[in-house]
């Protein structure tokens, strides 16, 4: 793989060019992915190697992108879980039977990746085969996130459901965060096997939660799945929003780097998480909708906090919007590649 800056970044080690990728970069603002969503349901794109392959290759070929990641949905497991669920375009998950008592989480069925998900690993495989160059980033949802959609029934800002089971039922909670933990440990091994280089564990709904909250029942669980990877060698990323709170805590995660998204500024994580991590991050997705001044101005913003380029992965403060111009992304990675760094 001759392409390895993305892997030096995250090892804190130095690079020839600041590295970018971008969450969601293989999606809805692309015309080969709305191409092949007009003739294949989501979940089927992802359950077809072939087809999650090329999804993850249109912006590597198209951007010159520093790592391709792999088609998928946090989702995917529920169904080695037995979970009954759809993904619905405007709102995301859907689980018709939301796991609320304690009965419900017993039924849970064990997960085993290679029986439950193999596409997702053939599809990793398949990436590797058509793309020497340069290395793949396989992920998971993280426990809480995961968790939150199960006991929602489908995306919510509030996590009534959720807190009101942490709080009346807190042992009901760890148990399913212990079975998700579990599973996502198998899922992501057997991601790193297929042939990802690097790992990232989303945890999108990670800031709804107090410090207090996160440290007593989400933390362990976190750090659970980081040591059971390292056996692995490949460098894992933990991404979170809203979640500045936490940041101190996201420290003690286990994780190589942190993901940062756009309330924070770079230099100010830095200053509290401390050197040892590798930062990435966080242009904020829409500014990839202004004209390109705009635009390279946001993005020089982020570039010049963290200014010797050591130990920092260019990327969003969450997905790219479908709304993006495919020139606008262009000129992000050109521009992204052209400043230079100043490793030792």
């Amino acid at each position: 793989m001759r392409r390895d800056r993305l892997l030096r970044a995250l090892r804190g080690e130095p690079v020839d060019r600041r590295p970018i990728w971008l969450m969601r970069q293989a999606g809805r603002h692309l015309p080969g992915y709305r191409a092949l969503r007009a003739a294949h349901p989501i979940l089927e794109l992802a359950r077809t190697p072939e087809l999650a392959a090329e999804v993850t290759l249109e912006p590597v070929r198209r951007y010159d992108v520093d790592a391709g990641v792999v088609f998928a949905d946090i989702t995917l497991p529920f169904a080695g879980l037995g979970i009954d669920f759809s993904i619905d375009p405007g709102t995301g998950p859907v689980v018709p039977r939301p796991l609320r008592r304690r009965e419900d989480v017993e039924r849970l069925q064990s997960f085993a990746a290679r029986r439950d998900v193999p596409y997702v690993g053939r599809a990793i495989e398949r990436f590797l085969e058509l793309e020497a160059d340069r290395p793949i980033i396989g992920f998971a949802g993280a426990p809480f996130t995961l968790a939150s959609y199960l006991v929602e029934g489908r995306a919510s800002r509030e996590l009534t459901e959720t807190k009101r089971m942490i709080y009346a039922e807190p042992a009901t909670f760890d148990r399913l965060i212990d079975h998700l933990t579990e599973a996502t440990i198998d899922y992501l091994q057997m991601q790193a096997d297929a042939g990802a280089a690097a790992l990232q564990l989303f945890d999108t709904w990670a800031g709804a939660v107090s410090r207090a909250t996160f440290e007593r029942h989400l933390l362990e669980p976190i750090r659970r799945i980081f040591d059971a990877l390292r056996p692995r060698g490949r460098p894992t990323i933990y991404f979170s929003t809203g979640s500045s709170h936490l940041l101190d805590l996201l420290a003690r995660s286990g994780a190589d780097a942190l993901g940062v998204d756009g309330r924070e500024p770079l230099h100010a994580v830095r200053q509290r998480v401390g050197p040892r991590l590798a930062l990435q991050g966080n242009l904020e997705p829409a500014a990839l909708l202004a004209g390109p001044e705009a635009l390279r101005r946001e993005a020089r913003t982020v570039l010049d906090e963290l200014p010797g380029g050591d130990g920092h992965v260019f990327n969003l403060g969450h997905g790219v919007l479908p709304e993006t111009d495919p020139q606008r992304v262009q000129e992000l990675v050109d521009l992204v590649h052209g400043v230079p760094v100043h490793s030792p």
